[in-house]
C-alpha cells in the first residue's frame, strides 16, 4: 500500500487467551465484570471457557482489569463490550488483542459467578439508563464456571459438520448447571445455519467442583439424530493439564493425541455393555418395551401371560443377533428362555441377562446377578440403507456401564446380514463425508480418467469449504450433482470404474 514500514509483534511461546466483561453507560460510567479464560481453542475457535482464569495473581488481575477499563473510555465507548489480552503464561506480561463490541458467546460463565445478568444491563443501559452497579469493588465473584459448546459435528471425522433430525434430545440439568439452547427435540440441524446445539454451563464452589459438574453433566447430555463433540469436550475437560489450570492456546497442538475421538463403530463397547445393548434391543424387538412388571411375568408358565417373545414350547430358542464394528458384520449367539431372560455369548463368555425397558429409555436389568439402571434408547437409523437399528445408552449419574470409563455406548443392528456385505464398494463410490452445497465440480466428463488424489468436487457447509479428492485411480462413471446442489451426508457424488466398467452416465438426482 505504498507504506515500506515493518511492524514487529513480539512472538509469545505460551499465550493464554484471557478476556474482561467490560460495561459503560453514556454517562461516563465504566467499570468490568471480572474475567474469563478462553485458551482452549480449535481452528481460533472456543472449545471451553471459564470464570475467574486460574492461576492469577490479584495484581495482575487488577492491571488487566484496569487496562480494560481505560480501553473502553479511550474511545467513548457505551454498552457491552469484551476487551481480549494475550497473556505470556508464566509471565505477567500481557497485551491487547482485540475488543468485540458485543456481549460473548461465554458471557454465561461471568453472569454465574457475579450474579448479574448481563442481557438486563445491556438493555437498560441502551435505553439510555446508568449502570447499575458504578463501584468496581461492589463487583465481586462466586465460585467458578465453565462453559462448553456444544456442536453438531463429528469429531472422529476431523470434525466435519453434521446434520440431523434431534430424535432424542434431553439435556442435563441438576445443581449449578444450565444450559442456554435454541433447539429441542424433533428439530433438525441443517446446513443453512451455525451447527451449535447449545451452552453448557456448570458453577461449582471452587475450580473443581465445577470442572466435576461439567463432566458429569457432559457425560449425562443425550443426543440421538446427529454427531456432537461431546465426547472430545469430555475429554478435553477431564485432562490433566487443564485441571491443573493455566492451559495455553497451543493446548490441543500440546495433547492431541489424549483427546483424540475415534469412530465407535471402530470399537464395540465392553461385553457388559454389550449384553445391555442387545438386551435393549430384544426387548424393542419383541414389543416388550413398556413391561414393568416383569416379577409377575415371569412366574406363569402360560403363553398369554408370559413374556411377549420369549415363550417357547420346549423352553427356549436359540438366534443370532448380528451388530456392525468396523465396516465388518460379527454375530452374536442369543438363547431367549420361556421365563423371558437371555443367555448372549460374547466372545466366548456367557452372560445372563433379565431386564424391563420402559417408555421413557430407562433399562432396569440384571447381568449375571448385577443390577444396572441406564437410560437405553432403541430407534432405527437415520438414512440407513439397511433399515438399521441402533441403540444408544447412557449411564445413570455418578456410575457406569461395564467400565469405569465407560458412562456411554452405542451399537448398530443390520436387519439381514445379506446387505450389509454390498455396501462396501473399495473406493467405486465418492460420497460427501457431510451435508452441504457443491461449489465446485471437477472439469473432467464422463469416462475421462482421473489420477488418485485428484480433486473431483468442492462441497461448503458451516462457512467452510470441504474438498473431495479421488480415492483411486479410474474413470468418472457417473456425476452424481452439480454446482448448486445441496446433497445430504453420504450421498454418491461421482462413481468411478475401471475401463472396461464404465456405464459412462450422468445423473443429477442424488440432490435434497
Amino acid at each position: 500500500f505504498g507504506d515500506d514500514r515493518v511492524i514487529i509483534e513480539r512472538y509469545l511461546t505460551a499465550p493464554r487467551h484471557v478476556e474482561f466483561q467490560i460495561f459503560a453507560d453514556m454517562y461516563g460510567n465504566t467499570v468490568h465484570l471480572h474475567e474469563r479464560d478462553c485458551s482452549i481453542q480449535r481452528r481460533h475457535q472456543k472449545v471451553l471457557e471459564e470464570a475467574p482464569a486460574p492461576g492469577l495473581s490479584e495484581e495482575l488481575r487488577r492491571r488487566m482489569g484496569e487496562v480494560a477499563v481505560q480501553a473502553a473510555k479511550a474511545v467513548n465507548y457505551v454498552g457491552a463490550g469484551t476487551v481480549e489480552f494475550l497473556l505470556e503464561d508464566g509471565t505477567d506480561d500481557f497485551f491487547f488483542c482485540e475488543m468485540n463490541t458485543r456481549l460473548q458467546v461465554e458471557h454465561p460463565v461471568t453472569e454465574m459467578v457475579t450474579g448479574v445478568d448481563l442481557v438486563e444491563w445491556q438493555l437498560r443501559i441502551a435505553s439510555g439508563e446508568s449502570l447499575p452497579v458504578k463501584d468496581q469493588a461492589s463487583i465481586t465473584t462466586n465460585g467458578h464456571a465453565i462453559e462448553a459448546r456444544i456442536y453438531a459435528e463429528n469429531p472422529a471425522r476431523n470434525f466435519l459438520p453434521a446434520t440431523g433430525t434431534l430424535k432424542h434430545l434431553q439435556p442435563p440439568s441438576g445443581d449449578g448447571i444450565r444450559v442456554d439452547s435454541g433447539v429441542k427435540q424433533g428439530d433438525a440441524v441443517k446446513v443453512f445455519y451455525d451447527p451449535m446445539i447449545s451452552k453448557l454451563i456448570a458453577h461449582g464452589n471452587d475450580r473443581e467442583d465445577a470442572i466435576e459438574r461439567l463432566l458429569a453433566a457432559l457425560r449425562n447430555y443425550q443426543v440421538i439424530g446427529t454427531p456432537t463433540n461431546i465426547p472430545f469436550v469430555e475429554k478435553c475437560a477431564d485432562h490433566q493439564a487443564f485441571r491443573e489450570g493455566g492451559v495455553t492456546t497451543k493446548f490441543l497442538e500440546s495433547y492431541e493425541q489424549d483427546v483424540l475421538v475415534f469412530d465407535k463403530s471402530e470399537k464395540p463397547p465392553s461385553s457388559i455393555g454389550q449384553a445391555l445393548c442387545i438386551l435393549s434391543l430384544l426387548l424393542e424387538q419383541e414389543n416388550r418395551k413398556g413391561i414393568t412388571d416383569f416379577n409377575h411375568a415371569r412366574k406363569s408358565m402360560s403363553p398369554w401371560s408370559s413374556l411377549s417373545g420369549s415363550w417357547r414350547v420346549h423352553g427356549y430358542v436359540q438366534k443370532k443377533v448380528a451388530y456392525e464394528a468396523s465396516s465388518q458384520l460379527h454375530t452374536i449367539p442369543v438363547i431367549s428362555k420361556r421365563d423371558g431372560s437371555f443367555i448372549i455369548d460374547i466372545d466366548g463368555e456367557n452372560f445372563a441377562v433379565n431386564g424391563t425397558l420402559d417408555n421413557d429409555g430407562r433399562l432396569n436389568a440384571v447381568v449375571d446377578e448385577k443390577r444396572f439402571s441406564v437410560t437405553s434408547i432403541v430407534s432405527k437409523e437415520d438414512g440407513s440403507e439397511l433399515n438399521n437399528w441402533q441403540v444408544h445408552m447412557w449411564a445413570s449419574e455418578n456410575s457406569f456401564i461395564g467400565s469405569e470409563t465407560e458412562f456411554y455406548c452405542e451399537m448398530t443392528f443390520p436387519d439381514r446380514e445379506s446387505e450389509i456385505a454390498g455396501t462396501h464398494t473399495g473406493g467405486s463410490e465418492v460420497k460427501a463425508p457431510m451435508p452441504g452445497k457443491v461449489i465446485k465440480v471437477t472439469p473432467k466428463q464422463v469416462g475421462e480418467y482421473v489420477e488418485s488424489g485428484e480433486l473431483l468436487m468442492v462441497l461448503e457447509a458451516m462457512k467452510m469449504e470441504h474438498a473431495i479428492f479421488a480415492p483411486r485411480g479410474g474413470i468418472i462413471d457417473v456425476i452424481g450433482c452439480d454446482v448448486g446442489d445441496v446433497v445430504n451426508d453420504g450421498v454418491v457424488m461421482i462413481m468411478l470404474a475401471d475401463a472396461d466398467e464404465s456405464n459412462n452416465q450422468k445423473i443429477v438426482d442424488n440432490v435434497v
